[in-house]
């Protein structure tokens, strides 16, 4: 079976963030971190470091993504290369949580749970950013009070926006910027997170993976549309101490 047909391999294909983030709303984020000349940047659970590449890329700056998925580290090396920008970003396999070298700028989005939540991670985040730095903290939040069943799906420990806000300040930092995924980036992040399997599903339908793979798709959308789209958010709080 060749790499492209291989249903594992096309997951995140059709993704260009593991995230709801638009390229408008990205440009917005980096902006106001305010990555200056000559500044150094880490990514804690980035991925194939989109965002990274992108803050990389603006400037005279230097990255590190760090993440354990080597799927996703390929993904971003082959990026960075593809972007001349190899020599300048470096992408490590280790555990975000074990990160311990503090950089100007740094990036954690979406993996708060490497940390072990929320409140953990915000405190141990505060050892990584030099002084004078910024923290960009992306982690979920209920937009309305959640039903059993989106708790479920979801997880627990998850807060009301104002709650998250609250985490981060009586934790001593400053947020400096907020903004909130939109519908239509959560609309997307989730088509796009289905598309790459969907896609190998019409060019498959008859291999015997397909049913079972049919079925997990459907319910991932029935659980979007019906139970947790709308209730669910996201937020991209830029931090300072």
């Amino acid at each position: 079976m060749s790499t492209v047909d291989d249903v594992t391999s096309v997951r995140y294909e059709r993704m260009r963030w593991n995230t709801p983030l638009s390229q408008t709303h990205a440009d917005l984020l980096l902006q106001r971190l305010g990555i200056s000349a000559g500044a150094g940047v880490v990514d804690l659970g980035c991925g194939w470091g989109e965002l990274l590449l992108q803050a990389v890329g603006a400037g005279s700056t230097t990255g590190i993504g760090v993440d354990i998925d080597d799927a996703a580290l390929a993904r971003g090396r082959k990026l960075a290369a593809d972007r001349s920008l190899d020599k300048r970003v470096t992408f490590l396999n280790q555990e975000a949580s074990a990160w311990r070298e503090p950089a100007d700028r740094v990036l954690c989005i979406g993996a708060s749970h490497a940390f072990g939540g929320t409140a953990t991670a915000l405190e141990s985040l505060a050892g990584l950013v030099r002084p004078g730095g910024r923290l960009l903290f992306g982690d979920g939040f209920w937009e309305r009070p959640p039903s059993p069943e989106a708790t479920e799906i979801i997880g627990p420990g998850i807060m009301p926006l104002a709650g998250l806000v609250e985490q981060a300040r009586e934790l001593g930092w400053r947020v400096l910027h907020m903004s909130v995924a939109d519908q239509r980036e959560w609309d997307d992040f989730e088509s796009t997170w289905l598309a790459g399997r969907q896609a190998w599903l019409l060019r498959h339908p008859d291999d015997p993976r397909a049913t079972e793979l049919r079925d997990e798709l459907d319910i991932r959308l029935r659980e979007y549309v019906g139970v947790y789209r709308g209730v669910f958010g996201f937020a991209y709080l830029i931090l300072g101490r």
